[in-house]
């Protein structure tokens, strides 16, 4: 937070760096984004700034945290030009991008509870689409439906163009095919293939829930932050 200032008072960009602990250049260039309201000029060129500034500059930090830095620029470029509704819609855009990753936690925990006690496929060597489909119980057609989803991911032979699964995407197909007995839509499945790979795996999906979780609460307070932020900039005389 800047320091308390006076109505009228006129600021350095030095003087507004500092008391935000950035660099004068950070501020030029939130400036020119739009992040800040444009700078009076002296008769000699020299930007100055007032008490507006290092409250525009106190919403824009506090947004960062929780929206990032591009729609937290987004954000307040719309205020400053005026369209306070705009700059509103973005701000639940946030609100609502953390309530789908929150259904996306929900789904993963659900899906994980609702698997059969199968872990991660061991590395058995590669297969080709017939045999697993055999494995699996369904038609090759299947799984090349569940690879046109994102679901599974073979590569290709590069020389007989042939699909061949490794272990992980064996471990792919595996899954899908028990959440689609268990009902679930592949528009479910793909957020939990997607944290699955990323974790490298099941077992380490499941140890890394509780830190996922964590995330999403410090983004949400962070974009309470924000938003209390935003609302004092939107407070001051403009």
């Amino acid at each position: 937070m800047g320091r308390n200032l006076k109505s009228g008072e006129r600021l350095r960009p030095v003087d507004l760096a500092r008391g935000h602990g950035l660099s004068t250049q950070a501020i030029r260039n939130y400036e020119e984004a739009g992040a800040l309201p444009a700078a009076d000029r002296t008769p000699h060129g020299y930007r100055t700034y007032t008490r507006l500034h290092a409250r525009a500059l106190d919403a824009f930090l506090a947004l960062v945290p929780g929206h990032g830095h591009q729609a937290a620029t987004a954000i307040m470029r719309a205020v400053n030009e005026g369209a306070v509704d705009e700059a509103l819609r973005l701000v639940d855009e946030g609100h609502a991008q953390l309530l789908e990753d929150r259904r996306t936690l929900r789904a993963v925990e659900n899906a994980l509870r609702d698997l059969v006690p199968v872990r991660d496929a061991p590395a058995s060597g590669d297969t080709f689409i017939g045999p697993l489909a055999r494995q699996l119980g369904i038609r090759p057609a299947t799984l090349r439906a569940w690879e046109r989803a994102g679901l599974v991911r073979p590569r290709r032979d590069p020389l007989t163009g042939y699909r061949v699964y490794d272990g992980a995407a064996v471990r792919d197909a595996r899954l899908t095919h028990q959440l689609r007995r268990g009902g679930y839509p592949p528009a479910q499945i793909a957020p939990l293939l997607a944290e699955v790979r990323s974790a490298g795996g099941l077992e380490p999906l499941e140890a890394a829930l509780g830190t996922w979780r964590d995330r999403l609460s410090s983004r949400g307070r962070s974009l309470l932050a924000g938003a209390a932020g935003l609302d004092a900039y939107l407070r001051t005389d403009h």
